[in-house]
Parts: structure tokens; C-alpha cells; sequence
């Protein structure tokens, strides 16, 4: 065995190392996990469209993330802020995407893809 073995990498092979997101090509829905700790099962049938944006934020706090997605879905906005968000956006049009959550800033170093993190706002009342 190797002990000088380097980190683990984000690769196309295997994403679901990577605690922000992970896949799976069976999925129905989307498990979103919001910063206040809900957690939330959102059905792909309700998915309206995706929107990438540079993250607004940027011009008052350079610190701040650099990307944001957006996810729209019949009932919900789901706003996932981070780097490398298109593996995101990618599995999301697969309807592929199991998971969103955000994770530790340790691991932005790590992984191409990190999620800071994620809100989601009702656009109907919560049936």
C-alpha cells in the first residue's frame, strides 16, 4: 500500500467522492440539503430550468463565491453558490443530479467542483 498517495481528485468516473453533489443516472428527484439543515426531495418532473450566473456578490465581497446556479423548479428556487458549478449544471441536465449540499471550504482545494452554499425559497405555499 501506498501512503504517499496524493489526495483524492474529483474525476468524471467518480463524483460522488466530492461531499457538495453526487449521481446517480436512476434518480426522480433532487435531494436538496439547505444551509438551515432541511433537507428537501425535489421531484425532476416539477424542473423548469437552470440558470449559471457569475455570483453578484463578487463585487462587494471578493471573497465570496464565483459562480452561482440557479434551479428552478415548479414549487421551489434552489441558489447553490461555489467554483466549478458546471458538474453541476451538467448532471442536472441529465436529471442525474442526487444530491446537493455545501461543504466545507477545506474541501475546495480538493475538488474542482465546490458548493459554499445552498438556499432554497418557496414559490408556492408548501403543500
Amino acid at each position: 500500500m501506498n501512503t504517499n498517495e496524493p489526495p483524492p481528485t474529483e474525476s468524471a468516473s467518480n463524483p460522488r467522492d466530492n461531499p457538495s453533489y453526487g449521481t446517480d443516472s436512476t434518480v426522480a428527484t433532487l435531494n436538496v440539503v439547505a444551509d438551515d439543515g432541511k433537507s428537501y426531495q425535489l421531484p425532476y418532473a416539477q424542473f423548469l430550468y437552470a440558470e449559471m450566473i457569475s455570483n453578484p456578490a463578487l463585487e462587494t465581497k471578493p471573497d465570496a463565491p464565483p459562480e452561482k446556479l440557479l434551479l428552478c423548479f415548479a414549487v421551489a428556487e434552489v441558489t447553490v453558490l461555489g467554483s466549478g458549478l458546471k458538474a453541476v449544471e451538467r448532471a442536472v441536465q441529465k436529471y442525474e443530479l442526487k444530491f446537493v449540499k455545501a461543504a466545507d471550504r477545506r474541501y475546495a482545494a480538493t475538488f474542482k467542483t465546490h458548493v459554499a452554499a445552498v438556499t432554497i425559497a418557496f414559490t408556492k405555499e408548501k403543500v
